[in-house]
């Protein structure tokens, strides 16, 4: 019953904005950023000045994040996921995952209980995660785990992913070798996939994967690079798979919180421990996939509103929750 109230509506979006748009004290969220370009009526998504930094900069502030919070559970396991994304728990064997940004592995150990025979591959800018990851994983009891999970180092939005996952050839193949577990091919290799840190050894790549998932890690993008990182997601992804995506939506609580001096950008803001967020609306998030190729399936906000038992103050929640397509090879006459 708990997971029920992450993908219930309890209140309208609309409504909220109305709210917020009519309160003094927040006009600073709506004010176009100095010395940024945004075209706010096309949702288009340019940077501010202030929002450019390195990826190393980036990582080393997720690492000291990661090494603050590495004891206990800061980050639940994400069990509404396979409610909210079913796919995942229907597929049958040989079917791959591509988890970005996994952080201590919570939404690793939601699939992989949720599904005995799925491979997983996760990355993370952060080393400290993938260690909590692993320690995550390796101590969870579920059937097989450490075996179907292979995490690695990446910063999809700076550097793209490694070879081994989708080589340069096979970049360029419009077929992306279909008989390797293609999605909604009805056979599948019976070869193990090699384990990351070692497959650059063998003469082959995945061919790619039947599903990527992007769980609250694109709004840590700065926004200037988060175009090319739905691209590369895109081009790992075989013919007919699946992104499955949730992240901060416009209005949300920690939104709010944010004071004047921590926006970066036009809806985009950076954390006293120098991470960052960007907060979506549909639009924003609509045109980002779809001008990489993608198909939209499902998009809308979702809106949960909760009591904090220790104040009892009102928390309203937005999170938005996608689902993109890529489409399937077009064969010709």
């Amino acid at each position: 019953m708990a997971a029920a109230n992450y993908y219930s509506k309890d209140f309208e979006w609309d409504q909220l904005r109305q709210e917020i748009e009519n309160n003094p004290s927040l006009a600073h969220h709506l004010l176009p950023f100095p010395n940024s370009s945004i075209n706010q009526n096309q949702h288009t998504l340019l940077s501010s000045p202030l929002s450019l930094c390195s990826p190393q900069e980036d990582s080393e502030a997720w690492n000291n994040f990661h090494t603050r919070h590495s004891t206990g559970k800061f980050f639940k396991e994400r069990r509404y996921l396979l409610k909210e994304f079913p796919e995942l728990a229907s597929c049958g064997e040989c079917w791959t995952v591509l988890e970005i940004g996994c952080g201590n592995g919570s939404t690793a150990l939601a699939i992989l209980r949720g599904n005995k025979s799925i491979s997983l591959y996760a990355c993370d800018c952060s080393k400290e995660a993938l260690e909590r990851a692993k320690e995550n994983i390796e101590a969870a009891d579920i059937n097989l785990a450490k075996e179907r999970f292979y995490p690695f180092q990446c910063d999809f939005s700076a550097s793209g992913f490694p070879n081994w996952l989708l080589s340069t050839s096979c970049r360029e193949s419009s077929f992306q070798k279909q008989n390797m577990c293609s999605s909604g091919a009805g056979s599948c290799s019976k070869q193990a996939f090699p384990d990351p840190p070692i497959s650059a050894k063998y003469n082959s790549c995945l061919a790619g994967v039947d599903f990527v998932t992007l769980i609250f890690t694109l709004s840590a993008v700065p926004l200037h690079r988060m175009s090319r990182a739905i691209t590369e997601c895109f081009s790992v992804l075989k013919p007919g798979g699946l992104l499955l995506f949730r992240d901060y939506g416009l209005y949300d609580m920690t939104m709010l919180r944010f004071e004047p001096e921590q926006r970066v950008g036009y809806r985009e803001y950076i954390r006293s421990d120098g991470t960052r967020s960007y907060f979506f609306c549909l639009d924003s998030v609509r045109d980002l996939f779809c001008s990489s190729g993608f198909i939209e399936l499902e998009l809308e906000y979702c809106c949960v509103q909760s009591v904090n038992r220790r104040n009892g103050k009102i928390m309203r929640r937005v999170w938005i929750h996608g689902k993109f397509q890529k489409p399937h090879v077009q064969v010709g006459p």
